[in-house]
Parts: C-alpha cells; structure tokens; sequence
C-alpha cells in the first residue's frame, strides 16, 4: 500500500496546485455568501475527486493481471497516452500565458461568483474537479495505480482518502481557516488571489509537464 501511495502522490498534488479552484474559492470566501458557496463548494470539489478516482480504480481494476515480474503493455500503453496528453496540455497552458503586463484570462463565470447560491457552488466544485480535463488524467493515472496494484479493499479505501485529502487540501484550509478566523484571512487570501491570477498558466505548465514525463517514463517502465 505504501508503493501505490508513493506513486498516486505526484498525482494529488497536481490536482492540489490547481489554480483556478483555488482561486474560485477564495473569490467565494471574499463574496457576501462566503460561509454557504464556499463550504459548496468545497463539498463538490471533494466528491468530484472521490468520483473520478473511485471510477477509474473500478476500470483499470478489470486489467488482465500479470505475473508482477513480467511486462505489463496495456497498464505501459495506457500510461504513455496519459502522459503524453499532459505534455499536450503543459504546452497549452505555456502558450496561453500572459505575455508582459498584460491580463490573464480568466473564466467569465468568476465574475458571476458573488450571486452563486450553494447548490450552484456544489456543482461548479464537482465540475472543476471530475470533469476538468487535466484533473481526469490526474484521476485517470491515480486510478490506474490503485486497481492494477491488487489491494485488499480495506487498503483501497485508505489509498482514495489519502488521495482525495491531498488532492482536495489546497481548497480545504483556506475554506476550513476562513471559518474560524474570517476577519484575519481577507487581505492575505486577496493578494494569493492576485498572485494566483497572474502565474495561473505558469505554474500549471510546469505541473503539467513534470507529472507528464514521470508519467511516461512509468509507462515505458511497464514493458
């Protein structure tokens, strides 16, 4: 069980460092309604993560199973596409990048954050995490390590709620922190905002195409 939590890792963590999220939930911890969206919203970011690790686990969980010794190609192949769709959206996300001075480019519905109600929030923070596509590959390769490592489900359950904590703990603290101590946490949460805003593309690029070569490499590795 330690080897699958070492390798799904990475892999919380890139969903953890998602900027837009992170940034969602800090315009709704600054909205009028912060303590209804922003505990929405964090509950559909939480079970949207549970979700799609919990489905690709059951998928790459009906893989043929192979001696541990021998090569694994399905396992290999599916590993070298996820990476190189990763590498695909790095490349993106570098080209989309503010140039100079200029603006970021952010969803038009953050715009529309300080009227959302909680089920909105609850569905916007399901989107965001199940069906974004780079937190789908995320999911996707995390699920594909977790089924194919024959684990007792006792030791599955553990491994997802692992997964799910780290994945989800960059929108839980400043939601869970905003809660106790509101008042302290504005100024600091609005210039992370600001910072987040303008470094989104980068630091996603970089997330991106180092999760995406280890990816690969692993996929090689399965041969």
């Amino acid at each position: 069980m330690g080897a699958v939590i070492g390798e799904i890792l990475p892999l919380a963590l890139g969903i953890a460092i998602s900027p837009i999220p992170i940034i969602a939930a800090i315009l709704m911890l600054l909205s009028p309604k912060a303590r209804v969206t922003s505990v929405g919203f964090l509950l559909g970011w939480i079970i949207g993560i549970v979700v799609a690790v919990v489905v690709f686990t059951l998928l790459s969980s009906i893989l043929p199973e192979d001696d541990p010794n021998a090569s694994k190609p399905i396992q290999g192949i599916i590993q070298l596409l996820l990476g190189a769709l990763l590498l695909l959206l790095a490349a993106k996300q570098w080209r989309g990048r503010p140039k100079g001075d200029a603006k970021p480019a952010l969803p038009k519905w953050m715009q529309a954050i300080d009227k959302i109600t909680f089920p909105v929030a609850l569905g916007l923070g399901f989107l965001l995490s199940a069906l974004n596509p780079k937190n789908l590959l995320l999911g996707a390769g995390a699920g594909l390590a977790i089924g194919s490592a024959s684990l007792e489900i006792g030791s599955i359950v553990i491994v997802i709620v692992v997964f799910t904590l780290i994945a989800a703990s960059t929108v839980a603290v400043p939601v869970i922190a905003y809660l106790i101590a509101a008042d302290k946490l504005r100024g600091p949460l609005d210039a992370l905002r600001g910072w987040l805003e303008k470094e989104n593309a980068v630091i996603m690029a970089v997330l991106l195409l180092v999760i995406g070569v280890s990816m690969i490499g692993k996929g090689i590795g399965s041969f």
